[in-house]
């Protein structure tokens, strides 16, 4: 049995729920990224932000972002999964929820990130294209 951690991208770089999304942007632009997990002051998982979100939820709507908080747009409960989680069950989670990276937690704390290309990489070419199939529907 293949779990979470052994597939996923360890010790991920939040953006704080009260950083600016320039800020947010410049640090996805110098990691090479397209989303950055939402994490709170106390540590935890907010929710997940991507380069999408700036554009859609504050630009297109005439927001300031550089006003705007990385937090004011974690919308609802993240969906995660545990650490130790089968990575089956980790694609069904991206595939119902059609999510590209998908948060792993150990316990509260946020370990790593499942990511379409991890799941490229780590599984069968099958397993791959059924995931991208789904998520992308």
């Amino acid at each position: 049995m293949t779990v979470a951690r052994e597939i996923m991208t360890t010790a991920p770089r939040c953006v704080g729920e009260n950083e600016t999304l320039v800020d947010a942007a410049k640090l996805m632009a110098s990691l090479d990224v397209g989303a950055l997990p939402i994490c709170g002051e106390d540590k935890r998982l907010k929710g997940m932000l991507t380069d999408r979100d700036i554009v859609v939820k504050c630009l297109a709507q005439a927001g300031d972002p550089a006003t705007t908080k990385a937090g004011s747009l974690a919308e609802g409960k993240p969906v995660t999964i545990g650490a130790d989680d089968d990575v089956s069950e980790a694609l069904r989670m991206m595939k119902e929820h059609q999510i590209r990276r998908l948060p792993v937690i150990d316990g509260h704390d946020l370990v790593g990130i499942i990511s379409q290309a991890d799941v490229a990489l780590a599984l069968a070419p099958v397993d791959t294209g059924e995931t991208v199939a789904e998520i992308s529907e």
